[in-house]
């Protein structure tokens, strides 16, 4: 698990403010959808009816080299296939790959569309590069990235 990046980090981002909306690359945010999921949690609450799991306290989810960890995640398993549909993550989401890292007040990662949508005060890292915004969609089959929402940017130049 990543530690939370403190909050003077944000302030190093305001001088460097973007349009509202900002594409960007990112070439170590993949995932395979294939690969097992492993979640650890301190509790497990289990729904029969909705077709769902909620894992809370300390969860640990990862899949690869993705990680993910969060107070709350509630699991959506498909209806006809009984695999995961989708993830929702809430109460502070820490995101990370090898190579880049990410952090967000909510997350759904979406594995049958392999889309990861990052809400609330999200904080990206690449390297000595840091984003932020109140919004980012990954899509995590072509490793490129949406951010919304008062997006500032700090690029280290030749960091990357």
């Amino acid at each position: 698990m990543l530690p939370r990046l403190p909050a003077l980090a944000l302030l190093v981002l305001i001088p460097f403010q973007a349009a509202a909306q900002t594409n960007i690359a990112l070439g170590g945010i993949t995932a395979d959808p294939t690969a097992p999921v492993e979640i650890t949690a301190d509790q497990l609450t289990v729904d029969q009816d909705s077709r769902s799991a909620t894992f809370s306290g300390s969860v640990l989810i990862g899949q690869g080299s993705l990680r993910v960890s969060a107070e709350t995640v509630e699991v959506v398993y498909d209806e006809l296939t009984g695999q995961i549909a989708r993830l929702t993550a809430s109460g502070g989401v820490t995101f990370a790959t090898e190579t880049e890292a990410a952090e967000a007040q909510n997350a759904v990662y979406d594995l049958v569309a392999r889309e990861l949508t990052l809400t609330g005060d999200v904080l990206l890292t690449q390297g000595n590069s840091a984003l932020s915004a109140e919004s980012m969609v990954v899509n995590l089959q072509t490793g490129t990235a949406r951010m919304d929402g008062r997006v500032r940017t700090v690029f280290e130049q030749g960091a990357n």
